[in-house]
């Protein structure tokens, strides 16, 4: 087989709250947004976020997390500051030493920051 994967989809409470925060964190476009779905476009693949009623991201840790994004970073201390002014927030526990630092989106969502280079 030779698949192209071209989305990557998560769930979510909000959507559109949802996409517009990683628009911020990517420069990508938004391609669609609703209440009930919404896309990013402009990376190598797509980013987009689909209404679960009820949602509620896995803690962390917690074995209940199913999925996270890495993003590269030239400075991870000023992309910290930057995306907790956009509503992240920094868990204490922080197993990656200075090979990476974990945040969680506004809904809880788990991603990295990982040092360029």
């Amino acid at each position: 087989m030779n698949n192209t994967l071209t989305t990557v989809v998560i769930d979510s409470a909000a959507p559109l709250a949802l996409a517009k925060f990683y628009q911020a964190v990517t420069g990508w476009e938004l391609t669609s947004g609703t209440d009930d779905f919404a896309a990013l476009g402009g990376g190598p693949v797509g980013l987009a976020f689909q209404f679960v009623p009820g949602y509620q991201a896995g803690g962390w840790p917690d074995a209940g997390k199913h999925v996270h994004l890495d993003f590269e970073v030239d400075d991870v201390a000023v992309a910290i500051k930057e995306l907790e002014h956009l509503g992240a927030t920094k868990p204490e526990f922080q197993p990656g030493g200075d090979d990476w630092t974990v945040l969680q989106d506004p809904e809880g969502h788990a991603f990295c920051l990982v040092p360029r280079g």
